[in-house]
């Protein structure tokens, strides 16, 4: 569990838009050190130009291209995290697509693969780059976002709940192999007006359901208090 006015080192992906920025703008907010990942090089240079001044306080933050489907790019990312920083305390494997609305039968299985290579196989990249140097540290906490697509099913999304189950049974089993104190969760994050909600439910309906910036404030400190009293439980966001 994280102590109060405790400097964390946090590696999140996906921090390109949506929660992922959220969390990004909040923890360095809190004076933690953020290492970010996303595909879109102009936006990763957005932020690392945007908190440039954070560094010159003392703390550091770094955003990094990365794919996370692509093995050869996150190890490089890891190895480059690490040397500098050392193993994250929080790795937040955030990053996640979702597929166009349609009925199993009709989504291609070009697209298919695509969701599940992002939120799953993907995920598994950071985790086995990232974690062995945690273990060595002998401390971490894992998060891997869930969604209400991981706990229940909608129509016209299955792809996408399959990846998110897949989230949550991949979490309790790698929760299972960590050595105390490490822990593992999946993290249903809560319903949030994203851009990933907009491609789902339209702008419109998006709009009734809070912001990334707003669910920041209440979900990055329930993230900070998780430890391994929790470890393997169904978490959800307040």
């Amino acid at each position: 569990m994280a102590s109060v006015g405790k400097k964390e080192v946090i590696v999140i992906t996906g921090v390109s838009t949506g929660l992922g920025l959220a969390m990004v703008k909040w923890y360095i907010s809190q004076g933690h050190t953020v290492l970010g990942c996303a595909r879109s090089a102009q936006k990763i240079n957005q932020l690392n130009d945007e908190f440039d001044e954070f560094g010159k306080g003392g703390e550091q933050n770094q955003f990094t291209v990365v794919d996370i489907l692509n093995e050869a790019d996150v190890k490089r990312w890891s190895q480059d995290v690490i040397s500098s920083f050392g193993a994250p305390t929080f790795l937040l494997n955030n990053a996640s697509v979702a597929n166009n609305k349609a009925c199993l039968w009709q989504i291609s299985g070009e697209e298919f693969n695509g969701v599940i290579d992002v939120n799953v196989k993907g995920t598994t990249n950071v985790i086995r780059h990232f974690v062995p140097e945690m273990i060595k540290a002998g401390k971490g906490v894992v998060v891997n976002f869930s969604s209400i697509g991981g706990r229940s099913s909608s129509p016209n999304v299955a792809p996408y709940c399959a990846s998110k189950f897949a989230i949550e049974g991949l979490s309790k089993a790698m929760a299972l192999e960590l050595p105390a104190p490490l822990t593992c969760v999946p993290l249903h994050p809560g319903v949030i007006n994203t851009p990933m909600l907009q491609k789902l439910l339209g702008e419109q309906h998006a709009a009734m359901y809070k912001s990334p910036e707003a669910w920041a404030q209440d979900a990055c400190p329930f993230i900070l208090a998780i430890d391994h009293s929790q470890n393997g439980m169904s978490l959800t966001a307040p």
